[in-house]
Parts: structure tokens; C-alpha cells; sequence
């Protein structure tokens, strides 16, 4: 089912948006069916002198197909054309005067130009030419058979179809250029946003991995050197010890191969001590120093390793964004520890960025560079520890960070 209704063919312009835009192929034809229809046989009759029964079948077959054109042209441009040189033909059976244009009667021209332009925006390129060369081929052709002689207007058929191809095959040709960029711009977005969130994992894995590594090589230290440390040792205890020891080495040996993709030449300045929140201070005092006052409020509390990185990250974030896009603006950092208010789950620490609208608004961002997804790093941060972002702009100007990172080992998800 799903097969027959993708071969299917669409009418042309079926893609719009706006409903007008979509009846309007279907309007134009049925308009010129049915103008041109009674035209035709009038002029072929009372004009040209032709029989009325062929008048009409000739009528029937050069005007009808253009509905037809809505929906496959290629097919109605096969009738038409057909229709239209075996129309020229029959006029040489009968004597017309001079002043009437022969092979292609006016009307013939119209329904034949309209068809043309709906070629243009559904072939492609090649049916297009081959399209022309085939109405330039029978229109020359029968010129030389011209019962008065061949002119210029006998050329028409073959110039006003030209014309009507070519504008309209650009027309498509263009659309189909500006759909194409439109859809490579949303993969491109999406792309830039994925890999965004990628880097930031990764970042935050080889952050981690220092953390647990440390952890793992004081283990490590510590069970080697417990027989030295703790006299007479049972040796059952001391074969435990060895074995902590191994197991710890083993299991850091292990994490380090499967974390070594994430470390390049690049970030192996990374092996210092990572920040957590005893460096806030320091970032605060750095963004007062370039030139945007900072209210700084913090927290003494002692956080896992992964919390106070966190809080460390988001209060980065946060106060870069205030330097890129609000500068000069009044800044509150606070960091507390407390209870949640409905008695649920254990501590969290709470971290709050707020700065007030900027005493003149910047001309524009003072950084031009920047990926624009630095919330989603705080996010992806957030979200590792099992906590909860809260980021928006404020009514009365300004915008506001708030992010609550929970302290207990079992809150994290």
C-alpha cells in the first residue's frame, strides 16, 4: 500500500504552504480548458473553414489534456503536441486567407505555452531540451510545407515554448536549490547540537576520570603500604590487602584504556587538579576585574568531587555568558546547602547566577564565535549528577541560573 501511494504523482505546486498556492495549477487549467475549448472550435470552424467533427475532436485534444498537466505534464504534452501538429496538418486541407496564423493558431499557442511551463516545473533538464528540440523539429519542418510562404510568426510555436521552458525550469531549478540548503541548514543545526552535547560528555568524562583516578590510586597506595604501616599484620589480612591492591591497579589500568580515546594531544593539560568549589571565588574575582561588578555569596560545605565540579562548570558558563552578552551588568553568584522544602531526598546544593539588565545595551555580542549551545553543556552537567536547571530571562531584564545538584551518592542518576 505504502509502495503504490509514494509513485503516485503529486500536482504540481502540491508542496506550498498556503492553500491559494496549491489550488492555483489546478484553477489555471480548468480556467484555460474551458476558455479555450468553445475558442477553438469557433476559430477552426468559422476562421480557417475547417469540418466541424474534426474541428472538435482537434479542440478536445489540445484543450482537455491540460488538466492533465496538473499532474503529469509529460503525458499531456505527448496529447497536445500531437493534437497541435496534426491540426497544422489538416489546416493544409482547407483554404484559410493569408493574415491567419498557420501552423499554430493563437489559442493553440497558449494552451501550448501554459503546458510548457508546466513541464518546467516538474522534468528535469534533459526531458526539457529533448521537449524543445521535438517542437522545434515540427514546427520547422512544417513551415517549409507553409501553404503562403514561410515568415517569422511561423517560428512563435517554437520561441514563445522556449522562453515558457526556460523560465520556468530555472524557477524550479531555484527551488529546488533554496530546499536543499534549508535541509542542509537543519541537519547542520542538528549536527552542531549533537556534537556539541558529545564534546561536553567528553569533557566531562576525562573530568571524571581524573576524579576517580585519583581516588583509585590512593586505594591503590594505601593497600600496598598497609603492611608497612599497620604492624603484625595476620597474614590473611595482609594477602586481603594485596588483593585490594591488585583489583584497584587492575581496575584503573582498565578505565584509563577505555577512557584514553577521549584524551588528544590537546588535553593533557587536563591531568591538574580539577576545580570545584573553593575556585569559584577565583572566577568571580576575574570577572570583576573585567569590568562587570560580581555580589558573591558562597558555601563552605564539603561536596563530592562531581558536585563542586559542576557548580564549578555552571558558574563558568553563567558568568561568560554575562561577559559576552550583557556586559557591565551587576552579577549575583550564591551558593547554598539545604534541605529540600517538601522533606524529599537528601541535601542539594543550590547555585545562583542572576545578573541585571546591562547598564547600556551592547551594540551587539561582544563574541561573534561562540556555538551558541553553552546551556546544553550545563544541562548535560546537571543532569550526570541527578539535579535539576532552571534558566530564563527575567521580566524586568536580566537572566537567571539556578540549578540545585544533589549532595548524596544515591540522588545521582
Amino acid at each position: 500500500m505504502t509502495s503504490v501511494e509514494e509513485e503516485r504523482p503529486r500536482a504540481l505546486l502540491a508542496g506550498a504552504s498556503r492553500w491559494w498556492v496549491r489550488a492555483l495549477p489546478w484553477a489555471v487549467a480548468f480556467v484555460l480548458c474551458v476558455a479555450l475549448l468553445p475558442t477553438t472550435i469557433v476559430v477552426l470552424t468559422r476562421d480557417y473553414g475547417l469540418n466541424d467533427g474534426v474541428a472538435c475532436a482537434l479542440a478536445v485534444a489540445q484543450a482537455v489534456p491540460l488538466l492533465l498537466a496538473v499532474v503529469r505534464p509529460l503525458q499531456a504534452w505527448y496529447v497536445v503536441f500531437a493534437a497541435d501538429v496534426a491540426g497544422a496538418l489538416a489546416l493544409l486541407t482547407v483554404d484559410f486567407e493569408e493574415r491567419l496564423l498557420w501552423p499554430f493558431p493563437p489559442m493553440e499557442l497558449v494552451g501550448y505555452i501554459a503546458l510548457c511551463l508546466a513541464l518546467g516545473l516538474r522534468e528535469r533538464r534533459r526531458t526539457l531540451v529533448l521537449v524543445w528540440l521535438a517542437t522545434a523539429g515540427a514546427n520547422v519542418g512544417l513551415v517549409f510545407a507553409a501553404p503562403h510562404g514561410a515568415g517569422a510568426r511561423g517560428l512563435l510555436f517554437t520561441i514563445l515554448g522556449g522562453v515558457a521552458l526556460l523560465l520556468s525550469g530555472a524557477l524550479r531549478e531555484r527551488y529546488e536549490v533554496q530546499r536543499r540548503l534549508a535541509e542542509q541548514e537543519t541537519i547542520s543545526e542538528a549536527e552542531r547540537g549533537r556534537r556539541t552535547l558529545l564534546e561536553e560528555r567528553a569533557r566531562i568524562a576525562r573530568e571524571l576520570h581524573d576524579v576517580v583516578a585519583h581516588h583509585m590510586s590512593v586505594i591503590t597506595v594505601q593497600a600496598d603500604t598497609a603492611e608497612y604501616r599497620l604492624a603484625a599484620l595476620p597474614p590473611h589480612v595482609r594477602e586481603e590487602f594485596t588483593s585490594i591492591a591488585s583489583t584497584a591497579r587492575e581496575s584503573l589500568g582498565e578505565m584509563r584504556r577505555l577512557l584514553g580515546v577521549l584524551r588528544n594531544e590537546e588535553t593533557r593539560g587536563e591531568l591538574a587538579p580539577q576545580p570545584g568549589l573553593p575556585q569559584i571565588g577565583q572566577l568571580v574575582e576575574a570577572t570583576s576585574r573585567a569590568g562587570g561588578p560580581v555580589d558573591f555569596t558562597p558555601c563552605e560545605a564539603e561536596v563530592p568531587e562531581a558536585v563542586g565540579l559542576s557548580a564549578y562548570r555552571i558558574v563558568q558558563e553563567a558568568l561568560a555568558n554575562v561577559v559576552r552578552h550583557a556586559p557591565g551588568a551587576r552579577t549575583h553568584v550564591s551558593l547554598s546547602v539545604a534541605e529540600p522544602a517538601d522533606g524529599g531526598g537528601g541535601a542539594r546544593l543550590t547555585v545562583l547566577v542572576v545578573n541585571d539588565p546591562p547598564p547600556e545595551p551592547p551594540a551587539g555580542p561582544l563574541e561573534v564565535g561562540g556555538t551558541g549551545h553553552g546551556l546544553v553543556g550545563m544541562r548535560e552537567r546537571v543532569r550526570l549528577v541527578g539535579g535539576t536547571l532552571d534558566v530564563g530571562p527575567l521580566p524586568g531584564g536580566g537572566f537567571r541560573v539556578a540549578a540545585q545538584l544533589p549532595l548524596s551518592e544515591e540522588d545521582f542518576t
